[in-house]
């Protein structure tokens, strides 16, 4: 089978099936008892990343599980800056925490080493397009590059990111240079996955929405944008999923000026909203994950709406951000089940 023949493919090519293919972010997770018993094998967070052995099992894990449609590389946004040489670490309960952003460090930032040390991610993905079955579309990604930054401004995640909302009006030079650089590291990381048997790409920007209108342009068009054109240099026929989350109002200046293929839509997008961009590029999304979490009539009142309004254009069936650890499994395959009409 052709990658063409792959459902999600063929969405993003603009098709509309007859049901909507399905797959859902963060599929490989902590509310899946066979992923806690691979991430026990690690000694730390990045170290699981850098692991082909186990990223490979955990990403195949939801595709045996539930069959979805497509399987998204299991590995983490904050690779880009490590690969960097940007020092990263991850807490256990407070997550990613980043070294403050400052002049010095940017300065030390070499591209030199960015694909040599993420050798072992594309390795996980060359072995995960030997092992998916034919008709699963493979998924690369990264962190959109102001999602990213947003971490290292404070060292560490803050409310409605304002550490680095703060530092991006008192320091703006700073946090370009940064931001150029995790646009280079990208451009070359996405290419290295297209190469590697990714099928299409997706660009996460969970933190697109706390930004004023200018910002949104700067921060988030732009270096998205500019990651666009870089891997389309190289494939030009790459299929690229941008992400910026709640950002409904501007998703249409948004897909007109990245040039990304197809939108995901977090669960707050309207229902005109999300029908307008349809006509505009296929669109992915987007079932709040608390229904997932809730199940049983509420989660199917809800996968009924998003598959009913998404019904007339190219729709590629998923949750409006990633599942959560307290999500049942039971419930995934519930939703599975009715999404596939089973």
């Amino acid at each position: 089978m052709q990658a063409h023949e792959r459902s999600v493919m063929r969405v993003l090519n603009g098709e509309k099936l007859e049901r909507p293919p399905i797959w859902m972010m963060r599929q490989a997770g902590r509310y899946l008892p066979e992923y806690r018993a691979e991430r026990a094998k690690a000694p730390n967070f990045l170290d699981f990343c850098y692991n082909p052995d186990l990223t490979t099992e955990v990403t195949l894990q939801p595709i045996r599980r539930y069959g979805f449609d497509a399987a998204i590389l299991f590995s983490d946004i904050f690779v880009v800056p490590d690969a960097l040489g940007y020092p990263v670490w991850f807490e256990e309960g407070r997550g990613p925490v980043l070294e403050p952003l400052s002049s010095e460090l940017v300065a030390k930032l070499d591209q030199a080493r960015t694909m040599v040390h993420l050798a072992p991610v594309i390795e996980t993905v060359e072995r995960l397009r030997a092992q998916l079955p034919n008709e699963t579309t493979l998924l690369g990604f990264c962190g959109a590059p102001w999602t990213v930054a947003c971490y290292s401004v404070a060292g560490h995640t803050t409310q409605d990111q304002t550490a680095a909302r703060i530092g991006s009006y008192q320091d703006p030079e700073l946090l370009a240079a940064f931001i150029d650089n995790l646009v280079e590291a990208s451009i070359t990381y996405l290419i290295a996955q297209l190469k590697g048997g990714a099928d299409a790409l997706q660009i996460f920007d969970t933190w697109a929405g706390v930004l004023d209108d200018t910002g949104f342009k700067r921060w988030c068009i732009e270096p998205t944008k500019k990651i666009v054109e870089g891997v389309k240099a190289v494939y030009p026929d790459a299929k690229i999923i941008g992400f910026p989350k709640a950002s409904a109002a501007r998703l249409e200046s948004y897909v007109r000026e990245t040039k990304v293929d197809a939108i995901g839509l977090d669960w707050t997008v309207p229902a005109e909203v999300a029908q307008k961009i349809q006509k505009l590029v296929p669109v992915q999304g987007n079932l709040d994950p608390m229904r997932l979490v809730a199940g049983g009539k509420a989660l199917d009142e809800g996968i009924d709406y998003t598959i009913e309004t998404l019904k007339s254009g190219p729709h590629i069936f998923n949750l409006g951000h990633g599942v959560t650890p307290q999500t049942s499994p039971d419930h995934v395959m519930q939703m599975v089940k009715r999404v596939k009409g089973l």
